[in-house]
């Protein structure tokens, strides 16, 4: 038989994948010594096995292995409002369902408010899964510009104005930006929530990392800010508090979408993994989960405070990067004649040196930031964070070299 073309859908040119996901199996094939920047991921030592050990080996029966509510298990739903009662993001039952992390959080979103063609604004850099989410239901992505102050908003009127049509949705990272860092404004999120309105655009809120702040004030969110928004999908996580491999999450919707949102759902994987929601119920329920944030802010702030001192010992005025006060990541632009280096082929050098990140590249939908580069300081100690640092400072040294004698 003469082989033809797969009858593929027409959404499958726009299934881009995940360059940060691709990168876990990549280092999996490296044989010499890696220090891994690049996934954003808990560090190994902060997962509290032991805990997860005993309550795997008391509390699982027969109950956490059969199929759940599509909606979550009571138990869990029980232990997380009761949670969230004690921080800035209260909210209630018909609010509520829990998914298989942050990324189905996402999907969940795309697949319920974006068709083909639609135009969703995207934070620029932005989370290459996110966007890859968006495209995977066929949007049309806008880069926004960022600053220190998160999402430049006010450029957006104008971004509009110029695209000739209002987006269907906006997609926000507020809180540690991943890959910036950055924290948007409370100034710049009552904007935004102008705009949604003036629009009719949904604010898909992904926020990972918002409990996991170590410096600075908090920033009032954006139900703190509008109360019971029916335009915000608000898409949270256990994965980078707990651990991500326990791929458990939550959305926070309005009341009138959470049926759909649950259809939505029992056409993906009908229940999110049972056994692992008793887990996490557990471990709520035994009240450990503040102590548990406490450490971790401790942690990643010694991390992030050794990486960017590790930048300065090792590359100066080199490179320029970003001052999280919280979360996983330092964005890191090249300057002067590093700026020349494209962080794609850098990567490749890294590698062979030692050391893995995400060139700037991948975290644009158009391939912007060649310059730029994003290093996950949670998941290395101090020690590893300096080695690292080095081997990148070799790394861009023969890259240099390299684009000198090319010339």
């Amino acid at each position: 038989m003469n082989p033809k073309a797969l009858p593929l859908a027409r959404r499958a040119d726009q299934l881009v994948g995940s360059v940060i996901d691709s990168s876990t199996s990549l280092l999996a094939a490296q044989k010499h010594d890696i220090v891994r920047f690049a996934m954003g991921a808990p560090a190994d030592e902060a997962i509290p096995m032991e805990v997860f050990r005993e309550i795997a080996g008391t509390k699982l029966d027969h109950s956490s292995f059969t199929y759940g509510a599509t909606e979550g298990e009571p138990q869990l739903l029980d232990q997380l409002l009761g949670y969230l009662s004690t921080t800035a993001e209260p909210t209630s039952a018909e609010r509520v369902t829990i998914t298989a992390g942050g990324m189905q959080g996402l999907d969940l979103a795309c697949k319920i408010f974006v068709d083909p063609g639609d135009l969703v604004v995207v934070e620029s850099p932005t989370y290459t899964n996110g966007s890859a989410t968006a495209l995977s239901y066929g949007a049309e992505l806008l880069e926004a510009p960022m600053d220190q102050d998160g999402m430049v908003v006010e450029a957006l009127p104008d971004l509009i104005k110029q695209a000739g049509r209002k987006p269907k949705a906006i997609y926000v990272i507020p809180n540690f930006q991943n890959p910036s860092g950055t924290t948007m404004s409370a100034t710049r999120r009552e904007r935004l929530l102008e705009l949604s309105h003036e629009w009719n655009s949904v604010i898909i809120d992904d926020d990972p990392y918002g409990l996991l702040r170590f410096a600075g004030e908090d920033i009032p969110g954006f139900h703190s800010i509008s109360p019971e928004d029916p335009l915000l999908f608000s898409v949270r996580t256990f994965s980078k508090i707990l651990a991500p491999g326990l791929r458990v999450g939550w959305v926070n919707t309005d009341p009138s979408l959470r049926q759909l949102v649950i259809n939505a759902k029992q056409a993906m994987d009908t229940c999110t993994n049972v056994p692992n929601q008793h887990i996490v119920t557990e471990f709520i329920r035994r009240g450990g989960l503040d102590d548990h944030l406490t450490e971790l802010r401790s942690v990643y702030r010694e991390r992030k405070i050794a990486m960017q001192d590790a930048l300065q010992r090792y590359l100066g005025d080199r490179v320029r990067c970003t001052d999280p006060e919280g979360g996983f990541f330092l964005w890191v632009t090249l300057q002067g004649e590093d700026a020349e280096i494209s962080t794609k082929a850098l990567f490749e050098t890294a590698l062979a040196e030692g050391v893995a990140f995400i060139p700037g590249p991948s975290l644009s939908p158009s391939g912007k930031f060649d310059e730029a580069l994003r290093l996950c300081f949670a998941s290395s100690t101090p020690e590893r964070i300096d080695e690292g640092v080095q081997r990148l400072a070799n790394a861009m040294d023969k890259e240099l070299a390299a684009g000198k004698a090319g010339r």
